[in-house]
């Protein structure tokens, strides 16, 4: 029997699991990646802790990049409840133009989801289809370009293999769909039931510190709390040390260990969240400089083109101005103060 066979046997027999499962439905187009669709559902279906489901935008049968057909479970719109929604890439959506079918799905099925996540050029997917709006992606480093183009106010990180923001995931690379299916059980069920797939979500990977969560130590805890609260204070590495009474050596090694970070870049990746916040707001890019604690324009430009590609000035141009009350809230917050609170 042929593996293509074999993977749909095992999609039709997740449809008969029970209701209460939690649902990842899967949607994909013509010239999807057939290993992809593998990786991403057989870890998942395989342990029974979710209904795992395959969809395509009108509920055809799709052809994959190597031309194989494969048989998908419904349309977008019939998929029922769904807890979580992946979006792989595919079809002209790799260029960043969905079919309009393509997009109305995209657009449906993450609007019923709880949680929301973009395999590699999934990504470009939902950011065609107007969903990435201030968020923060992962991908790969060719595809950088054509997301600022599609969303110039979409924070890309390149070069990192899983990013989360909020109740969204993406992931970027060779084993992308089976970071995912790592990361999805991580949050679920915990790092060691992810370890068990063989791909941990934090086995060999780069992540995006200030979404990650991460159970760290409590000096780390104490001084990340400390940077969020007030990024304007001065942190350079002795200072940081010293609040904890630790060498800078050691405070390295436990920013490493605990954030996959230096602790300049943590205080960096602060500084930007809360300028960036700041501009949505409507605060001029000088206040907003001072205020997040880069002390000068210079500063303040550089991490914003490093980031997003574009100066504070242009992005604040592009982005319209949130409410007062949507700018008042930080956008997303780092941490929870629960996250970090360092038990007592």
């Amino acid at each position: 029997m042929s593996p293509i066979c074999l993977l749909n046997q095992r999609m039709d027999r997740s449809s008969l699991v029970a209701d209460e499962l939690p649902r990842i439905a899967l949607l994909v187009v013509d010239g999807v990646s057939l290993l992809d669709i593998a990786s991403a559902t057989e870890p998942l279906a395989e342990r029974g802790s979710y209904d795992v489901v395959v969809c395509s935008p009108d509920g055809e049968d799709i052809t994959t990049r190597s031309g194989l057909p494969f048989h998908v479970s419904s349309s977008a719109h019939g998929a029922g409840r769904v807890d979580t929604a992946v979006v792989l890439g595919g079809g002209p959506a790799l260029d960043g133009n969905p079919t309009a079918a393509h997009a109305s799905a995209v657009r449906h099925i993450a609007g019923r989801a709880r949680r929301l996540a973009g395999v590699d050029a999934g990504t470009i997917v939902l950011s065609a289809a107007g969903l990435l709006r201030g968020r923060r992606v992962t991908a790969r480093q060719e595809h950088v370009g054509l997301l600022r183009n599609l969303q110039p106010s979409t924070e890309v990180l390149p070069g990192t293999r899983v990013a989360t923001d909020g109740n969204l995931i993406t992931t970027a690379g060779e084993d992308a769909a089976k970071v995912l299916a790592a990361t999805l059980v991580a949050q679920d069920q915990g790092e060691e039931q992810a370890r068990a797939l063989g791909a941990a979500a934090q086995d060999g990977g780069q992540y995006d510190p200030r979404t990650m969560p991460a159970t760290v130590n409590p000096m780390v805890r104490r001084l990340t709390q400390q940077i969020i609260a007030d990024p304007t204070a001065p942190y350079s590495l002795a200072d940081l040390a010293a609040k904890v009474a630790v060498s800078p050596r050691h405070l390295s090694r436990l920013f490493r260990e605990a954030l996959h970070t230096t602790p300049a870049k943590f205080v960096e990746q602060v500084r930007f969240d809360t300028a960036r916040s700041l501009l949505d707001g409507g605060m001029s890019v000088t206040d907003s400089a001072f205020m997040s604690g880069f002390g000068s324009l210079e500063a303040q430009r550089r991490a914003f083109v490093s980031r997003l590609g574009v100066s504070p000035r242009v992005y604040q141009r592009r982005v319209p101005c949130f409410p007062p009350a949507e700018a008042s809230r930080p956008l997303p917050p780092p941490y929870s103060s629960r996250d970090l609170a360092v038990p007592g």
